[in-house]
């Protein structure tokens, strides 16, 4: 159960990164978030299974949505091969 409460910390510490203004649109604290989210999300996946991973991993695409998106669209063109 701690891996669980770690991802909710997690979401509350990228809430209160996300109100604070910042002149690089954010992206220096979606690395550091990246970061310190992986090990967690390994550590969670590992204690209590993989549905509980991929739960972690949605909440992460969540909060984290626009390093999704730009990695989404980083791959289609990569498989486009444009």
């Amino acid at each position: 159960m701690p891996g669980i409460l770690l991802i909710g910390l997690w979401v509350v510490l990228a809430f209160i990164l996300s109100v604070i203004p910042s002149t690089d649109n954010h992206w220096r604290r979606a690395y550091v978030l990246m970061a310190i989210g992986v090990p967690v999300l390994i550590w969670v996946t590992w204690q209590n299974g993989v549905m509980m991973g991929l739960l972690g991993l949605l909440v992460g695409g969540l909060v984290l949505r626009w390093p999704v998106y730009f990695l989404w669209r980083w791959l289609q063109e990569r498989l486009k091969g444009g």
